[in-house]
């Protein structure tokens, strides 16, 4: 499907700014808005944050892409083909890896049998301490 077509698909106009924003998130994997503004402003200096932040929110709403919080600070975001992981964060270095989201699946089963609760850990962090900074323990 091409971009033009995705976002037509979703309800969207065609936008520079909706096309420069999913393609930078894309690029980027996990990025901050932040992030995703600069890495726009390569190719388009004028663009402002608002601007971003205006639109990941809109690509958010129809689904393209989607925001996990991985530490104190602000929301990074995603596209959302790539719901397919969990997020590791290490408390101790910083880093943040990623684990196939069917390591969690009976985790997601216990709370539905055992609360009847359904959740989507594709929007939140595991903490823990990573495989290097153990090592070095």
């Amino acid at each position: 499907m091409s971009k033009k077509n995705e976002l037509r698909d979703k309800g969207l106009r065609l936008t520079p700014q909706r096309e420069l924003v999913l393609q930078a998130v894309r690029e980027l994997g996990h990025a901050t808005p932040e992030e995703v503004a600069e890495k726009v402003r390569k190719s388009h200096p004028g663009i402002n944050l608002s601007t971003v932040y205006r639109n990941l929110e809109t690509l958010e709403n129809v689904g393209l892409v989607q925001h996990t919080h991985l530490g104190h600070g602000g929301a990074t975001y995603h596209a959302a083909e790539e719901l397919t992981h969990l997020h590791l964060v290490c408390g101790k270095c910083g880093s943040v890896g990623d684990a196939p989201i069917e390591s969690a699946a009976s985790f997601v089963d216990k709370l539905i049998d055992d609360y009847g609760f359904k959740t989507d850990v594709t929007h939140f962090a595991i903490y823990g301490t990573c495989a290097q900074c153990s090592e070095k323990s």
